[in-house]
């Protein structure tokens, strides 16, 4: 556990900027962002009174919604697995936040925040996409961003894509997380911890890694199928308040202006 805590910890908000990756452009505008945050599905075998509860999202196998950040060198800084398929994403961030055991590294300053996508609200810390606007960068491959605020989606889907590449790393690397043995369910969840360990360990300490070197490349996109979910309404959190909206609000606000000048006198 000691060595786990060693090589998933958070990212501090002052040596962030400095970590090479691909869209420096892009970071430079969203200078804020201090990672990418989002949860994915990890295979899980569990009793058959509990097959409901993960059997996630229309699919037939079970699975456990896994919350994840990483930082924007595909390094995860925090990682809380465990819960069943079927949970939202935007209510799997409101429990983990709502308990100070569960450690969440809340961004330190006003001015920082994660990465997230429409699933979860924007507010004070989380900055997500303008709703019902195209956002996957899929979306993008056929026509280009018209609208303002399809310009802002546009890149933020480029920067955030980030963590898709991350989780991509991670489940080539261990097939184990697509066929998990029937193990006890907190045994599942150790072995996927170890499984983040190992990954960072290799990034962290540099190792030249063919997996690495293939994600590494801001165009690999995935297929977004299952984020394709519908989206609830804004979900309020324990210390989230229309006072934090607005504060997001106006910042994505900001920086879509930024995007639109910037791209005007290019």
């Amino acid at each position: 556990m000691k060595f786990a805590n060693e090589m998933i910890a958070p990212t501090t908000s002052d040596t962030n900027l400095n970590i090479p990756c691909a869209n420096n452009r892009l970071r430079r505008i969203f200078k804020g962002a201090i990672g990418a945050l989002d949860g994915t599905l990890i295979h899980a075998v569990v009793p058959a009174n509990q097959q409901i509860m993960y059997r996630g999202r229309g699919k037939g196998k079970c699975y456990q919604n896994v919350l994840a950040i990483c930082d924007f060198n595909m390094v995860f800084t925090y990682v809380y697995a465990g819960w069943e398929g079927v949970a939202h994403d935007a209510r799997v961030l409101t429990k983990i936040v709502s308990n100070p055991e569960n450690g969440f590294p809340f961004p330190p300053l006003v001015n920082k925040y994660y990465l997230c996508d429409a699933a979860y609200p924007n507010t004070r810390g989380f900055l997500a996409p303008y709703r019902n606007i195209q956002y996957w960068l899929g979306d993008y491959h056929l026509r280009r961003a018209i609208t303002k605020e399809e310009k802002f989606n546009h890149a933020h889907a480029q920067l955030r894509n980030v963590i898709e590449r991350a989780y991509g790393v991670l489940k080539a690397r261990f097939p184990i997380l697509d066929k998990m043995p029937p193990y006890p369910i907190d045994i599942q969840r150790d072995v996927l911890i170890a499984c983040f360990v190992v990954n960072n360990f290799i990034r962290k300490e540099r190792i030249n890694d063919d997996l690495f070197n293939q994600f590494d490349l801001p165009q690999v996109i995935f297929d977004e199928e299952q984020q394709h979910e519908e989206v609830p309404g804004e979900t309020n959190g324990p210390s989230w308040t229309v006072e934090d909206s607005q504060i997001m609000n106006n910042m994505r606000e900001q920086l879509t202006l930024k995007l639109v000048q910037r791209r005007g006198s290019s």
